[in-house]
């Protein structure tokens, strides 16, 4: 899930083991493959779209159900990625000490523990939740590890692909409430729930790319795709930034347009989109490492600000 593909970047360097520490256990090792720091994003974002669906006392049960197969899931794809991209992985300097490339993880091992965490955790929303949560689960399982992960060393449209396994937690959410139909139908997920969707979205576009900019030599090692990559002069990557940003303001606003929050919630999402333009009007501007760890700290503050104030401020 693409909200957790790249998110914790930029604690991948620092928080690596060094490389005269003591071997880590293996417990050690298969907790460092789920990406449980990364995946917290994609349980949060999925616990917002369920608060925003509920009327009333939420079914606690249901939502335990919830968050623990989306995070199976999500935990799942994260080993898949990394079994697919060991290689890659071996030639960035902050990720060759993962334990797939490093060699403490077999890829065959990682592979069996990849699809049983996908299928346990696909399975319980099916059965705990309901089959369009769990439909939705499985296709972005689905769009993130066979799409997304190879699309990277193909075309710089990756990110954008990606941005949509990133932003399906929150319709998982959603859905999880109001999905209750015995069959999985789309036409289920209500405007509100894609207002969620793209602001997570939205969203993902200027924090990637400024990711992308602080590493993108990393990167290029790899052999991936991401703009900033085959953009020397950045001018494309804070085009797209700015353009994203802007694009993110009015997306921002749909849930008090529809309802779901009031005035509070309009009113701090505009002033909060505004200012993370800013970041990423300067970002654009002087097109530096600083400016995009800048915009990227922006986006972590961000977040988690403005769906706290819809939740806050949310109509029931």
């Amino acid at each position: 899930m693409q909200t957790a593909t790249d998110i914790s970047a930029l604690h991948d360097g620092p928080l690596a083991a060094p490389a005269d520490s003591a071997h880590p256990s293996r417990l050690a090792d298969y907790y460092e493959l789920v990406k449980p720091r990364m995946n917290f994003l994609v349980l949060a974002t999925t616990g917002v779209g369920y608060y925003m669906a509920s009327r009333g006392m939420a079914d606690w049960g249901r939502l335990a159900h919830t968050l623990v197969g989306t995070g199976l899931t999500a935990a799942g794809a994260a080993v898949l990625n990394q079994q697919m991209e060991r290689g890659h992985d071996a030639n960035m300097r902050r990720t060759a000490r993962r334990p797939i490339p490093a060699g403490r993880v077999g890829p065959t091992e990682a592979l069996l523990l990849g699809v049983l965490l996908s299928i346990v955790g696909i399975a319980q929303l099916y059965l705990f939740v309901n089959p369009l949560t769990a439909a939705l689960g499985a296709f972005t399982l689905g769009s993130y590890v066979f799409v997304y992960t190879p699309l990277k060393r193909i075309t710089t449209l990756c990110t954008i692909v990606g941005a949509v396994p990133g932003a399906l937690p929150s319709v998982m959410g959603w859905t999880a409430m109001n999905g209750t139909l015995p069959s999985p139908m789309l036409w289920q997920i209500a405007p509100q729930a894609l207002a969620l969707f793209g602001i997570l979205f939205f969203w993902q576009m200027p924090h990637f790319l400024a990711i992308a900019i602080m590493y993108r030599d990393d990167y290029a090692k790899a052999g991936f795709k991401m703009l900033p990559v085959v953009d020397p002069d950045l001018r494309a990557t804070g085009m797209q930034i700015v353009l994203w940003s802007l694009t993110l303001i009015p997306v921002s606003l749909l849930p008090a347009i529809f309802g779901m929050a009031g005035g509070t919630y309009f009113i701090a999402a505009l002033i909060m989109g505004l200012v993370f333009t800013g970041f990423g009007i300067i970002c654009a501007v002087k097109r530096g490492r600083p400016e995009a760890r800048q915009l990227f700290f922006a986006s972590i503050v961000y977040l988690p600000f403005l769906t706290a104030c819809m939740m806050i401020d949310r109509i029931s």
